[in-house]
């Protein structure tokens, strides 16, 4: 309640001061001296706000300021004010206050509507915002803005191919890069016919997103995935080694899908020297353990011993540790056995806590990936976490 009291102590002030500049005005053009007398208005705002009842002191202070070219300004700002703060009403009857004037110029009107129809998407009036950005986009006023909330409501309504259509607009109009974008709602489509089993119409989406941004990491994971549960381990291969190339960052997420491959082909030996190849060059904690899962399975339990222990001296991990003690167990005596749970126990409950994913834009965390963040909506910026978080 204060913290709304001391937002409309201003706004009060600034109405206080624009009457009495009117009334000096008109003062002065009628007697030809200064001076000036707040309006009994300005008081009964005043005493609303005092007496902590910030609904009718609004109502006060919005009826005092005129909308007219000097207070047009104040009133999208105090719309605005509202719309961030939640009180979505009060930024809604503000604006449509505004659009009601015949005195608004094109460039005002314009702002009034955009700043309308942004109130109503906060409100989840998704088809009103809409009606009010195409209105924008055909009067050429702020059409990046316009485009660019179009392809927020069309997300939210899951509509990709409008999404698709609106983003290519942005692009074309701002130059802002949303191939990546694109990609993902291509993605989305193809998921959706594969819900169907229409796994033609599938391939068909994922290859206008590739083609949208080559950079797709998600649609070589989708392949790839369509190509193992149709019994080709080969094309599922080539799809999965194109990730390297697309985003090192999500080489995590092809280790198991690599491992069943290289099983079903019967090509194990294969598999070591491609995950030692990427091991060596990007250094990932979930490579080192596949490497040494896959040592273990070829080699025994000696060599994959060996080899997480030589990397744990460069790269102490709890993930490595973890996984040499259940190497370790698997044929230790009873009293090292014993001994071996109890540290087992503990990385366990360190790992346990500890998320997968991370997203770059706004930190968020979480155990699962997700293509677009639960938080910021941003799209491929979760990635799997690397380093001492990752270990």
């Amino acid at each position: 309640m204060w913290t709304l009291l001391l937002l409309l102590l201003p706004v009060a002030a600034a109405s206080g001061w624009w009457l009495a500049r009117r009334e000096d005005e008109k003062d002065e053009k009628q007697t030809g001296r200064g001076g000036f007398e707040f309006s009994s208005h300005y008081f009964k705002g005043l005493n609303y706000l005092l007496n902590e009842q910030p609904d009718k002191a609004i109502e006060v202070f919005i009826r005092m300021v005129e909308v007219d070219s000097e207070t047009v300004e104040t009133h999208l700002a105090l719309g605005s004010l509202f719309r961030r703060r939640g009180e979505v009403d009060r930024a809604i009857r503000i604006h449509q206050n505004l659009i009601a004037r015949p005195t608004l110029s094109l460039q005002q009107r314009s702002q009034a509507l955009l700043d309308l129809g942004q109130d109503y998407l906060s409100a989840g009036l998704l088809d009103r915002a809409e009606s009010l950005f195409q209105e924008l986009i055909e009067k050429n006023e702020h059409v990046a803005s316009a485009l660019r909330l179009l392809v927020d409501i069309y997300q939210q309504e899951k509509d990709w191919q409008q999404a698709i259509a609106t983003a290519k607009k942005l692009q074309s109009s701002s130059g802002e890069d949303m191939r990546g974008m694109v990609a993902h709602y291509y993605c989305e489509l193809a998921e959706q016919a594969l819900d169907s089993a229409d796994d033609k119409q599938a391939r068909h989406y994922l290859d206008l997103a590739l083609d949208a941004d080559e950079r797709c990491v998600r649609a070589s994971l989708v392949r790839a995935d369509m190509a193992r549960r149709a019994g080709d381990c080969e094309a599922a291969l080539r799809a999965l080694e194109r990730v390297e190339r697309q985003d090192g960052d999500f080489l995590p997420e092809i280790i198991e899908p690599l491992r069943d491959c290289y099983s079903r082909l019967g090509r194990e030996a294969g598999m070591v020297d491609y995950l030692r190849r990427l091991f060596n060059e990007h250094q990932n904690i979930s490579l080192m353990l596949a490497l040494a899962d896959t040592l273990r399975a070829q080699y025994g339990d000696a060599q994959a011993e060996d080899f997480i222990t030589a990397q744990l001296r460069n790269r102490p991990s709890v993930r490595g540790l973890d996984h040499l003690i259940e190497i370790k167990l698997s044929h230790a005596d009873t009293e090292v056995r014993d001994n071996l749970l109890i540290l087992k126990d503990l990385t366990s409950q360190l790992m346990r806590s500890k998320p997968l994913y991370s997203c770059t834009q706004c930190g968020f965390t979480g155990k699962a990936l997700h293509w677009q963040c639960p938080s910021c909506k941003r799209w491929n910026t979760i990635k799997p976490l690397q380093g001492v978080e990752g270990d």
